[in-house]
């Protein structure tokens, strides 16, 4: 297909990677739905917090262990080739190309909008959202299409500023908290409120976004120098970094303002904790360091949404993979793909506007911040389960103790999902159902024979 990805990213980049696509969203847009399902409860939140972290971490592990054996292009795609078989693999990429990647990239670019609507006085669901959000879609888009290296050296450099705001709210926070007497104050106190019927499971589930992407880092394996030492190294000390910090920014939290304020403000939230801490002008210019935040994980996103088809494509299967698998000699990019996974950012942005937000597709208004996220942990049983029963040369630990933890993390997950979703599970089901039938019906291009099998 001509030219092909060539190595350009070093370790440096792909520890920011998964720092920078996983913190930057979910711990300010997910704080507030945990604190609503768990009625404040900040112990119930806190056990949630640590679960998905754990469960992130045992993924991490396991997937760092396979990006020691295999590499090819796609990351997850590469090892679901690998244990389950090429079919497989490909509904896989499917899924993360035509579903995960976009849900998860469009819902980023409105949360980067929502913060900014935050600091202009705007509505989050208004015109003016809306359009910031689009410009934010096109803008990451444009850099990751046309500059891949400015949106590596991007992702670094922003990652470094998201850390400066959740760090000092996680350390000052915490010591004007301890000091106030208002962590013990809010670790006590559950406020009344519209509590879930299953509050850790639907706190858990709202932590598999904010802990989500870090498997997005696999998508640019192929563009990773010394891959695999590299990308497991970027695995398992990021996700591991980001636990630490998730738990320690919600502390601080705890500690500048009093539960029933983060739940009763929504979005208004996180600015008036930063407010409380720092003051009003500090506060704000810390705030604006949470919408970077939220940019960078927006341009993390996009830089796997950008690579999805392409993934599929250069394994000769999906919609026109001859077109799809080229890569531009001059960006090193493959700009038709990045071209079919911005539509599909804008048709599952659409989506989230209408379903999410506006509730105008009852039934079918599943949250697709959060579902299509375990809907990948359970795509992941099949691998781990295929691991451990092939790769016969590892030794036992490598081989059956961390995939076994991984597994029982996934299918927890799985069972979180369905418990906190009930009824929408069914709605998005179905959903999810029309997409792979799509994706069955455009596997194979015109007059290719069909050759493999799970």
């Amino acid at each position: 297909m001509g030219e092909h990805l060539t190595k350009k990213y070093g370790l440096p980049t792909a520890v920011a990677m998964v720092i920078g696509i996983v913190i930057g969203s979910g711990i300010f847009f997910k704080a507030e739905k945990i604190l609503t399902a768990t009625g404040g409860d900040l112990k119930t939140g806190m056990l949630a917090w640590l679960l998905g972290g754990c469960i992130a971490i045992a993924s991490a592990c396991a997937f760092a262990i396979m990006a020691t054996r295999y590499e090819h292009v796609g990351g997850a795609v590469d090892y679901a080739e690998a244990t389950v078989g090429s079919r497989y693999a490909y509904y896989l990429g499917w899924f993360m190309s035509a579903v995960y990647f976009p849900c998860l990239t469009s819902t980023l670019c409105w949360v980067s909008a929502r913060y900014t609507c935050v600091l202009l006085g705007y509505d989050i669901v208004g015109g003016q959202c809306m359009t910031i959000t689009l410009f934010y879609m096109v803008l990451v888009y444009f850099i990751n299409a046309t500059a891949p290296k400015l949106a590596g050296h991007f992702q670094v450099s922003l990652t470094v500023i998201k850390l400066i705001p959740i760090l000092l709210m996680g350390v000052i926070g915490t010591i004007a908290g301890l000091r106030s007497g208002l962590i013990v104050e809010n670790f006590t106190a559950v406020v009344a409120g519209d509590i879930s019927k299953y509050p850790l499971f639907t706190a858990l589930a709202a932590t598999s976004f904010a802990y989500e992407g870090w498997v997005i880092a696999t998508t640019i394996n192929a563009e990773i120098k010394n891959a695999k030492r590299n990308l497991p190294l970027a695995l398992i000390f990021g996700v591991g970094a980001i636990t630490v910090i998730y738990l320690l920014y919600y502390v601080g939290i705890a500690g500048a303002v009093p539960n029933a304020v983060m739940m009763e403000n929504g979005e208004q939230g996180a600015r008036l904790a930063y407010s409380a801490i720092f003051g009003h002008v500090a506060g704000t210019g810390l705030f604006v360091f949470v919408v970077l935040s939220c940019l960078g994980t927006c341009n993390g996103l996009m830089m796997a949404c950008t690579r999805g088809f392409y993934a599929i494509s250069v394994r000769n299967r999906g919609p026109n993979p001859e077109m799809m698998g080229q890569v531009d000699r001059y960006t090193n990019m493959p700009n038709n793909a990045a071209a079919a996974g911005l539509l599909m950012c804008a048709f599952w942005g659409a989506y989230f506007y209408f379903g999410t937000l506006l509730n105008a597709l009852d039934p079918f208004r599943f949250d697709s911040s959060e579902i299509p996220v375990i809907t990948l942990y359970a795509m992941y049983i099949p691998i781990y389960l295929r691991f451990m029963q092939t790769c016969k040369e590892e030794t036992g630990f490598r081989r059956f103790v961390v995939p076994s933890l991984a597994l029982l993390g996934a299918i927890f997950m799985v069972v979180a999902g369905l418990f906190s979703y009930g009824m929408d599970s069914v709605y998005y089901l179905l959903v999810y159902a029309v997409a792979m039938l799509i994706g069955r019906w455009l596997e194979y291009p015109k007059n290719h024979k069909k050759r493999d099998s799970v």
